[in-house]
């Protein structure tokens, strides 16, 4: 496998205007994947702390630590104060995530990510936990169209879940062609769908598998927790489900609460606003990057300068 970096980052001009890297600045790259963001950071001046859960990431991290600016460890973002701890900091004056699967993920059909070649059905980000093949095969039926549903957003969710349950009644799945071709089957072909039918089925198996959304979630409250007050933090999704999450805690910590109406009274505000929004709403690609990265095009950057206010108090 060659060492050469084959994923494109998306909305680079874009996230390294919103972090406003400079020498002298510290700045966390939460999902390095295969360093595009890191690179960037570091041409700036800055120095960077970069996480990814992905062993294969370490690859594309050698030629940054000539630099003597550069850190990868392979851990989950949400461990981002663990990570700056353990590397003598407590504070940070950026962070960066791009939310989801990378480029190359998608690419490696060993990965499992991908219905388009054919590899064993797994699509772990990291080396532990249970595979796509393990939920396919395991959870119950009720369990499996809600997990279609929710994290999908399937609207065939019920007759998709019934339909693998009795397959794998014969033949357990071990494969991802297997897979989206019995899917399809299920919903009775393409007939002329914009996307394959088994696109949101694979999106709920990988959210589940890599417990995407919750990690999301602890992620943005451990950059909330590590942020100097003037820092910044940016953040890329792909998919309505992340961009939900993201826009409600910008929504939040910038106190932009609904002000109620004549029926309804005010929202109570928990606590002093955290951030100020770098920007109303989300900005996307640009046509040009469409143009030259047509995987850019459900991309939505969203991102926020932190206030002096103290961290809200998360409730488990």
């Amino acid at each position: 496998m060659s060492d050469v970096a084959p994923h494109i980052p998306v909305l680079m001009g874009e996230v390294i205007d919103a972090l406003e890297p400079a020498p002298g600045k510290l700045i966390i790259d939460g999902t390095f994947g295969a360093g595009g963001y890191s690179r960037a950071l570091l041409a700036a001046g800055a120095d960077v702390i970069a996480l990814d859960r992905d062993p294969t990431a370490a690859k594309f991290a050698e030629p940054l630590k000539a630099t003597g600016h550069f850190t990868l460890l392979e851990t989950r973002f949400s461990l981002m104060a663990q990570a700056l701890t353990g590397q003598g900091h407590t504070h940070c004056d950026g962070v960066a995530l791009d939310i989801g699967v990378s480029s190359m993920q998608i690419d490696e059909p060993e990965r499992g990510f991908s219905f388009m070649r054919d590899g064993p059905l797994d699509m772990r980000m990291g080396a532990h936990g249970r595979t796509a093949a393990d939920i396919v095969n395991d959870t119950e039926p009720s369990d499996l169209s809600r997990m279609f549903w929710v994290y999908g957003e399937e609207r065939a969710a019920r007759r998709i879940a019934a339909f693998l349950v009795r397959r794998r009644a014969e033949t357990p799945f071990t494969s991802t062609l297997d897979l989206a071709q019995t899917v399809e089957r299920a919903v009775g072909g393409r007939k002329g769908a914009p996307i394959h039918p088994a696109t949101r089925v694979f999106q709920a198996l990988r959210i589940v598998v890599n417990e995407e959304l919750a990690e999301l979630e602890a992620g943005l409250e451990a950059a909330e927790q590590v942020l100097i007050e003037g820092g910044r933090l940016a953040v890329v999704t792909f998919h309505s489900l992340e961009d939900r999450i993201v826009k409600s805690f910008f929504t939040e910590r910038a106190g932009r609460l609904p002000s109620g109406s004549r029926h309804a009274p005010p929202v109570q505000r928990a606590a002093a606003p955290t951030f100020d929004l770098i920007f109303n709403g989300a900005r996307g690609p640009s046509d040009a990057e469409l143009a030259a990265n047509p995987r850019a095009r459900s991309a939505k950057l969203r991102a926020g300068v932190r206030t002096a206010a103290p961290a809200w108090r998360v409730t488990a």
